[in-house]
């Protein structure tokens, strides 16, 4: 696995660190639980950090040197390519012939260093965008910054190079297909999963009490990076719409926004504060930095309604987690989020991200008991679809296609499978 601008070992919700971070990790654990040995390639942000971290048995995070350990934004990183590239591949010589079957890369600047090391080891690569520039750029949230040129191209010559594409949903797999010219027969759709065992309902009363929230509250839930892309001013000015119709309903609202500002996002971090008082919502919004899975699942387990306003998300994992603790979400029918949320079934979907039709599909579930408990009983229901046991068996099965393509490309007889799942 190269997953180079941010750790599987970094804290989702903050800087670059979210449903990338939880992907890598879950998946490696996953395939490790089948008997693969997983060495996860990233760049060390710190002097402190190990060469080698073992996350759990049989998944190996190598932490590379490669810049300045601090300072470096994204759009910095492209500098530092060359020097990751070469350590990875230095890594990989000291091992004996043939040690990596497989490279699997995410995001495109972990996708350039993929491509050199498939020639270099004749191995073959599968990679994951998770997001694309321009889908981001035909999407743009207000405030937000286009994503380069560089990045375009850099994206294009990944397609190009990458054996097999893993896309999250049909709708990227489309995408794609129509933006990047990727071959169809390359592109393989594979949902991402959600940890059951973290992620599950729990006694919403108790929880609330553990979090020191009141328990008879309407609690709207924002959880993610704190960056114009996930759009939770959406949320906060929707907020603002319903107290202006019912001023009543300040003395029960509670609107926990979890996570930590990234992105563009981190040139104005106090950006979102000083809009929730603007909106006159300092007693109603609590603002809660990122926290560990276990207590996100506490956080959603809390909430009456999960709010994920993106402009647009590749999957969604905070929708499909929050599904899974029985909590409905309200969602931008944007991306994959059309396919995590069932509308009127696990969650409702919102056409647009205009303040008062939020407003109106949150006061549908706060104002509707009924309903919030059908959507509630269709969330858990909605969650089950989606397994890392089943995304890692798929996976595997795309790496041996991916190692087919490569030999017949070149003439060779094809390779037995790179690993068979370990009953």
């Amino acid at each position: 696995m190269i997953s180079l601008h941010t750790s599987p070992l970094d804290q989702p919700g903050t800087g670059d660190a979210g449903g990338m971070n939880v992907y890598v990790m879950e998946l490696s654990k996953r395939l490790a639980a089948r008997g693969i040995e997983v060495d996860i390639f990233t760049r060390a942000t710190s002097s402190a950090l190990p060469a080698t971290v073992e996350a759990v048995p049989g998944v190996l995070v190598r932490n590379i040197h490669a810049g300045p350990f601090e300072g470096l934004t994204k759009d910095e990183l492209p500098g530092q390519l060359c020097v990751f590239a070469r350590e990875v591949l230095r890594a990989e010589a000291s091992q004996p012939l043939g040690h990596y079957s497989a490279v699997h890369s995410h995001y495109w600047l972990s996708g350039q260093v993929g491509a050199l090391a498939r020639d270099r080891w004749g191995v073959p690569l599968v990679h994951s965008m998770h997001t694309m520039a321009k889908v981001k750029n035909d999407a743009l949230a207000e405030g937000d910054t286009p994503e380069p040129t560089a990045r375009i191209i850099g994206e294009e010559q990944v397609v190009e190079a990458a054996d097999m594409l893993i896309a999250n949903t049909d709708t990227e797999a489309k995408q794609l297909i129509n933006l990047y010219d990727a071959c169809a027969s390359r592109v393989e759709v594979i949902h991402p999963g959600v940890d059951l065992d973290v992620f599950r309902p729990r006694d919403q009363v108790q929880t609330r009490r553990r979090l020191g929230l009141p328990v008879e509250a309407s609690v709207l839930m924002f959880a993610g990076r704190i960056q114009p892309l996930k759009a939770p001013d959406v949320l906060l000015r929707a907020v603002a719409v319903l107290l202006e119709r019912d001023p009543d309903l300040r003395s029960r609202l509670v609107v926990p926004v979890v996570g930590g500002p990234s992105g563009s996002g981190l040139e104005h971090p106090e950006s979102l504060a000083l809009l929730a008082t603007a909106l006159g919502l300092d007693g109603v919004v609590r603002f809660v930095p990122p926290v560990a899975q276990t207590e996100l699942a506490e956080w959603y387990a809390a909430a009456d309604v999960v709010a994920v306003p993106s402009y647009n998300e590749s999957f969604g994992l905070v929708a499909v987690e929050a599904q899974a603790c029985a909590t409905p979400v309200v969602a931008a029918a944007v991306g994959g989020l059309t396919t995590v949320v069932a509308d009127g079934r696990s969650g409702l979907l919102v056409e647009s991200h205009r303040p008062a039709d939020w407003a109106d599909a949150l006061a549908r579930i706060v104002e509707d008991p009924a309903l919030r408990q059908r959507l509630s009983r269709g969330a858990v229901r909605q969650a089950r679809r989606f397994s890392w046991e089943l995304t890692a068996d798929k996976t595997l099965e795309t790496y041996d296609r991916a190692r087919s393509a490569m030999r017949e490309a070149v003439g060779q007889p094809v390779a037995q499978p790179v690993a068979q799942p370990v009953a």
